[in-house]
């Protein structure tokens, strides 16, 4: 089968598409044939030895694909399931994913293929961020990055919570962001001063999912730094800010399933940016790198549907 294989550490030009046995799936695991995997920017420096291990390994953690074996012992699933699922392996970019039995759940029949395949990642974190605030009615709450595949989920997500959202974002995302109901403001230079004069009683809480001096932007803003969260700035938590991740939301699946819930009924929306075959894996990670464009890029695998 074709899968993504990263043999050394390097920019996007090391990536492979190599042949490798077909996985089996062992006891407690399914075997998933993929239809979309999504991308990540913590994929980078994973592939740039930033985070240690030796390769070769493979890449990607979210997709979605469509259930074609069954390990022993397995219980609930049936060949023909359609799912959404997390690889903790680094295997999801590939024509088939094993995993355990309780890292996929069921992909909503409304929820399109190439949603559904970039969201595991994004939703836990959307959620992650949005809990961590602990946005009231009423509040005003900034997101910075808005537009990216975690910001223009959590900004919704706050804004279903009843805050009212400010987003920073280039301003080619602006309109399409005025249209999810969040409130624009560019990034960059002067965002203090155009941020005060759309929250001109103050800024309540803070989610910063790009990095680069927005908790310093969040400080100034005289935002409590227990109510600001940083997915981008881990240093920041010297500081009295929360640098929480996916990994502490005490549900996933429950939090992915209400995510991709929302987005079957169209209540909230994640708009993909951007999809790519497989085999155009290295182009995809550059224009990922480039943080501009709203929403999720995506690896179409198999047939896509």
């Amino acid at each position: 089968m074709n899968a993504v294989r990263i043999p050394r550490f390097g920019d996007s030009s090391v990536l492979e598409l190599v042949q490798v046995p077909e996985p089996e799936p062992g006891p407690g695991e399914v075997r998933v044939a993929v239809r979309y995997a999504g991308i990540n920017p913590g994929e980078i420096p994973i592939r740039e030895g930033r985070f240690g291990g030796e390769p070769p390994f493979g890449q990607g953690s979210d997709f979605a694909g469509e259930i074609v074996g069954l390990g022993e012992g397995v219980t609930g699933w049936r060949i023909g399931s359609d799912v959404i699922g997390m690889s903790d392996q680094r295997s999801a970019q590939a024509d088939y994913v094993v995993l355990p039995a309780d890292r996929v759940i069921p992909k909503p029949a409304g929820l399109g293929w190439d949603v559904a395949g970039a969201l595991y990642v994004a939703a836990t974190t959307a959620v992650a961020a949005v809990d961590t605030i602990a946005p009231h009615p009423g509040d005003r709450v900034v997101v910075a990055g808005a537009a990216g595949g975690v910001g223009v989920l959590a900004a919704q997500l706050a804004a279903r919570a009843g805050a009212r959202v400010i987003g920073t974002a280039s301003e080619q995302n602006h309109e399409a962001l005025r249209g999810l109901g969040i409130e624009p403001v560019a990034y960059g230079d002067g965002a203090q001063g155009r941020i005060r004069l759309l929250a001109t009683d103050g800024v309540d809480a803070f989610i910063d999912t790009h990095g680069r001096g927005n908790v310093d932007l969040a400080l100034d803003l005289g935002v409590d730094p227990g109510r600001i969260e940083t997915i981008a700035d881990f240093a920041a938590a010297s500081r009295g800010v929360h640098t929480v991740g996916m990994s502490s939301v005490a549900d996933p699946r429950a939090a992915v399933a209400l995510v991709a819930q929302l987005l079957a009924e169209g209540a909230i929306t994640l708009p993909i940016k951007a999809r790519y075959a497989i085999d155009d894996v290295a182009t995809a990670y550059d224009r990922l790198a480039e943080r501009h464009g709203l929403g999720k890029i995506v690896l179409q695998v198999g047939t896509g549907i």
